[in-house]
């Protein structure tokens, strides 16, 4: 079993700054991809960051230079920095992670969600 839990959610004014934690515990082997996928009502889930086992990163691009994806691999635990926020960064964030497991094969998993709201 494994289990995905993210963190750090919350309300925050316009141009504030809030910091999403998300850990993989249980019958992990190796992880190889972390990320943040963000979703409204009505709309698709949408990719917002990952990084892989060897750090290569990528971003949204209505996200670049405002937010940072980090990992502690020690830790199984990503982080996603978020800077300047926008009203338009409001959604239910949701943890990915792309593990190898115990017994073998490569399989995807998501937390729960956890809900970022900007507004003043």
């Amino acid at each position: 079993q494994v289990q995905v839990v993210e963190s750090g959610g919350g309300l925050v004014q316009p141009g504030g700054s809030l910091t999403l934690s998300c850990t993989a515990s249980g019958s992990i082997v190796s992880i190889y991809v972390l990320g943040w996928y963000r979703q409204d009502p009505g709309k698709q889930r949408e990719l917002v960051a990952r990084i892989t086992s060897t750090d290569s990163t990528n971003y949204a691009d209505s996200v670049k230079g405002r937010f940072i994806i980090t990992s502690d691999n020690a830790k199984n635990t990503v982080y996603l920095q978020m800077n300047s926020l926008r009203p338009e960064d409001t959604a239910v964030y949701y943890c990915y992670a792309e593990i190898g497991r115990i017994g073998g094969g490569r399989f995807a998993y998501w937390g729960q969600g956890t809900q970022v709201t900007v507004s003043s």
